[in-house]
């Protein structure tokens, strides 16, 4: 295992180059181990999480509003993953936000280049996650920036071209953070919380928030490989505006992998292992990858919802009781984003490995 530091210790290779070489075989560093192969299972064709109208949060029948508190309880006890519809998100802006990073990805390397990351902070373009030496790759490239806290947030380190592509992220970025605090003051009073209460956990207005873009080229050999490796997202609550032309996503469920059919115009909504933490296992991070297509890209955004990376996370005092004792010592947001970065995705073994021994 190794830590963070300014420079990669490999040769950084961009897998849009590799997509674009036309060779027929990908690389060795790309080919998953057999039972991590999207050929080793099929997703049930019919099954897909859960879609939730947010409209009936603002409804002025109380019942419906609470069927709609309902909804949302359930798709995170059950599923942890699930799609949100009326959102406050205009189509136009999800469509544009995600069609002006397509634009970028098809810049000249010159352009991207100018923003290559490293290790320290991954902020800008890069290629890989994981610092680990000789690791197998994922079939993807991204863009990772930071717009919470304001101290973090640099325009000079978003991308200048397209033009108004600093703009569209500025717009969309106050409205998932938006969407951020409707949902966990709903989520606070399904747990039978005060309703500010995971706000306040995650630092009230000083809160993390950053984006990561991700570009899957077509791939030669997509039963091989895997645009992003397993694993549970490390933060608060993820935001995904996915490409609705073609499907990537899979959820695990029940030791099946779901490939998700994106609603129009919906964002997928999944827990963090951040909330795992807050609701003392009530509600679960879950497993997820993404899958290439050998004869289309795929773009999409993860907007990543945290804690104040210096706030101690632990289990809420009021969902710990004798019956159900705190599964959790308490670390820091950045304590934890350190352990995960060393060793990239790696399924739910980080957060699990956290829990305290009985």
């Amino acid at each position: 295992m190794v830590c963070p530091s300014d420079h990669w210790l490999e040769p950084i290779v961009r897998v849009q180059s590799l997509s674009e070489s036309g060779q027929p075989v990908i690389p060795d560093r790309y080919i998953k181990p057999l039972t991590d192969r999207p050929s080793f299972t099929r997703s049930p064709p019919d099954l897909n999480i859960p879609i939730i109208d947010l409209a009936g949060l603002k409804n002025v029948d109380v019942t419906v509003r609470e069927a709609t508190l309902k909804e949302i309880s359930i798709a995170c006890r059950d599923w942890g993953f699930f799609q949100v519809i009326n959102h406050g998100l205009s189509g136009e802006l999800v469509d544009g936000v995600r069609e002006i990073w397509r634009e970028f990805f098809h810049e000249s390397m010159d352009v991207k280049q100018k923003y290559a990351n490293s290790p320290k902070t991954y902020e800008g373009y890069g290629s890989r996650l994981g610092l680990q030496k000789g690791a197998i790759l994922d079939w993807s490239d991204y863009y990772f920036l930071h717009y919470l806290p304001s101290c973090l947030k640099d325009h000079n380190k978003w991308p200048d071209k397209p033009p108004s592509l600093r703009e569209l992220v500025e717009e969309y970025s106050k409205e998932i953070v938006r969407l951020g605090n409707v949902l966990l003051e709903a989520f606070s009073i399904n747990l039978g919380l005060k309703q500010d209460y995971l706000q306040n956990a995650f630092g009230g207005d000083d809160i993390g928030a950053c984006l990561r873009v991700n570009f899957y080229p077509k791939c030669p050999q997509p039963d091989l490989t895997l645009g992003l490796s397993s694993h549970s997202d490390p933060g608060g609550i993820t935001f995904l505006l996915p490409d609705e032309n073609v499907s990537g996503l899979q959820v695990r469920r029940d030791q099946q992998w779901i490939t998700v059919k994106p609603a129009r115009h919906a964002i997928i909504v999944n827990i963090g292992d951040q909330i795992q933490v807050l609701t003392n296992a009530i509600y679960k991070s879950v497993e997820h990858r993404v899958i290439v297509n050998p004869d289309k890209e795929r773009v999409s955004l993860a907007y990543f919802f945290n804690p104040k990376s210096d706030l101690l996370i632990h289990p809420a005092p009021e969902l710990v009781k004798p019956e159900t004792p705190s599964l959790y010592p308490p670390m820091t947001f950045d304590e934890y984003r350190l352990f995960i970065r060393t060793r990239g995705p790696q399924g739910k073994s980080q957060v699990e490995s956290l829990k305290s021994p009985k």
